[in-house]
């Protein structure tokens, strides 16, 4: 097996910040992030003057915007005190606030849940609606979804880790969110995610793509699966192909990566893989995947062109995921490739 994972690039501006010469505007905000993340009296300042985004039991608040889009509604921290005194609540709720990131500006981004609040008189004073996160991955821009899902993260994260793995007892956040800790054994406990394979997978003119049963109905998408402790990207990759469809691949090429909230907050690393066009006979594993078959140029073609998933009543059809989901993105790429190839170039 030829397995080559091409060198990661990241390109940052590098426009001038007012502070200093020597710095980006990207540099001066990261240390900004890290200064608050580190100063619990700098973030309980920065939290008074901040932008928050508001959540109700993990799900985001969205608010319509242009042309039938919709948009994550943020407020300003003294907007949301008020907010949180005329429906009767603590105002105190605020500090629970989890640092997300700041603007061009340096203002700093927290979100909120308001689970304990009523939900119907959260949306009616906010003028938004709770959306489901998987559902607003289809509303919002490519943009937006990151802050969103990181947002998330971070509240689960929290609701899920109050007490110490170690000791079973009581953590306590940083102002930040950035970590806890358990004061009984003095372990600092930092938010986590698990990583995760996503590879398409080709015969040269087709690619793979599956379906779990818990997909949206005609959902397809590429093959995903956990590492498991001591393996290598590479290594995890061919072993999830041979397991879910029963093929042996080839050789692999690194895409990109992306943060993914699901199930828990996964860390995805994208891939492309080949198998000879000799031996592309799928084994389908039905306990891991409820489907998978090989689809043509033309069909993916038609299904990238397909604007939002089908109602009930439609007739069934094939749509992908998300846009700014990297599997979309490796799908996409494949695409590309192929049509590239056709005309030659």
């Amino acid at each position: 097996m030829a397995a080559m994972l091409k060198p990661l690039r990241i390109l940052l501006s590098t426009s001038k910040c007012p502070q200093s010469r020597s710095c980006s505007r990207y540099v001066s905000r990261m240390r900004y992030v890290n200064q608050l993340k580190e100063d619990d009296s700098l973030c309980a300042e920065a939290l008074q003057s901040s932008h928050i985004m508001l959540f109700h039991r993990l799900s985001p608040l969205l608010q319509p915007a242009e042309r039938g889009t919709f948009t994550p509604a943020t407020f300003s921290s003294s907007d949301v005190q008020l907010m949180l005194e005329r429906l009767g609540h603590d105002r105190c709720l605020l500090t629970e606030s989890v640092l997300v990131g700041c603007s061009e500006e340096n203002q700093a981004q927290f979100c909120l849940d308001v689970g304990e609040l009523d939900q119907a008189a959260v949306e009616d004073e906010c003028e938004g609606n709770f959306v489901e996160l998987r559902k607003s991955f289809f509303l919002l821009t490519a943009a937006e979804v990151p802050i969103v899902a990181k947002g998330q993260a971070l509240l689960r994260w929290h609701q899920t880790n109050r007490f110490c793995c170690a000791t079973g007892q009581p953590t306590h956040r940083n102002q930040a969110g950035s970590q806890r800790v358990c004061r009984s054994s003095g372990t600092v406990h930092y938010p986590t995610m698990s990583p995760v394979v996503i590879v398409l997978v080709s015969d040269g003119k087709r690619c793979l793509l599956g379906r779990q049963s818990s997909f949206p109905r005609g959902m397809y998408s590429a093959l995903a699966g956990f590492c498991d402790m001591g393996e290598s990207v590479e290594e995890t990759l061919c072993r999830e192909v041979a397991e879910e469809v029963g093929l042996e691949v080839d050789s692999i090429s690194y895409s990109s990566s992306q943060h993914w909230p699901f199930p828990h907050s996964s860390f995805m690393l994208g891939c492309h893989a080949s198998v000879s066009p000799a031996h592309t006979q799928l084994d389908v594993d039905h306990t891991e995947l409820e489907d998978a078959r090989w689809f043509s140029l033309e069909e993916i073609t038609s299904a990238l062109q397909m604007k939002s998933p089908p109602r009930r009543g439609d007739p069934p059809g094939v749509w992908l995921p998300p846009k700014h989901a990297i599997g979309h993105r490796l799908i996409t790429e494949w695409m590309e490739r192929q049509q590239s190839g056709e005309r030659g170039e």
